[in-house]
């Protein structure tokens, strides 16, 4: 997750825990005005994150003690790094600020922008948010199983060794479950490989210092 404050008059990048600086805000802001500002923030942030190739998945604003805290949280086919967050971040507050200096305030008061990727325990309730998930177990109403096709017309689960299509009007909201045990085989299958290159190991020097640091990486 990113977290930028009001962009500085130079363009430079302030601390990440730094609030953007504004009016003191007044008192607590009514529901209704919340939901106003959030749909007021979409039209700016939206098209942003599009022209950036990445999906809008989430927008929300709320009060933390004397400031607002704008989250957005975007996603993309095969997912994102850090970088890529960051620079997401950077866009859409430099887009939040050229909207308020044009007369919009979309904010009163100091605001924290934070911008992250969708966490495991987000309900997946689009095609795309299932296309991303392929190879995944998960569970939807009462069924659980692993997603091995997304198309226009739904999704393929496996369910139990059983493959089982499900339209997409059919299909409720599904979630991502942790699996704990494929961990644990992956960590098995790096003791085989390891085990498979006895006779490289054998020539590994203890002193070469090369040999060290590719170990610790």
């Amino acid at each position: 997750m990113a977290q930028r404050s009001r962009a500085a008059s130079d363009g430079a990048r302030r601390p990440k825990d730094q609030a953007r600086s504004g009016p003191r805000p007044g008192p607590q802001a009514p529901r209704g005005d919340l939901a106003a500002r959030r749909a007021r923030l979409r039209t700016v942030v939206e098209p942003v994150v599009g022209e950036a190739g990445y999906d809008l998945e989430d927008l929300n604003i709320s009060r933390a003690g004397r400031r607002f805290v704008v989250r957005v949280v975007v996603d993309r086919d095969g997912g994102l790094d850090l970088d890529a967050v960051a620079d997401v971040s950077r866009a859409v507050s430099a887009a939040l600020d050229a909207a308020e200096e044009g007369g919009d305030e979309l904010v009163a008061g100091e605001y924290q922008l934070e911008v992250s990727s969708p966490g495991v325990d987000r309900p997946l309730t689009l095609p795309r948010h299932w296309r991303r998930n392929i190879g995944r177990l998960v569970k939807v109403g009462p069924i659980t199983g692993r997603v091995v096709g997304v198309d226009d017309a739904g999704v393929m689960l496996d369910v139990a060794g059983e493959r089982t299509a499900i339209a997409h009007a059919d299909l409720g909201p599904g979630r991502v479950q942790v699996e704990f045990s494929r961990a644990d085989e992956v960590a098995d299958d790096e003791l085989t490989d390891d085990e498979l290159a006895d006779d490289d190991l054998a020539d590994f020097d203890d002193d070469d210092e090369d040999g060290m640091e590719d170990e610790e990486r």
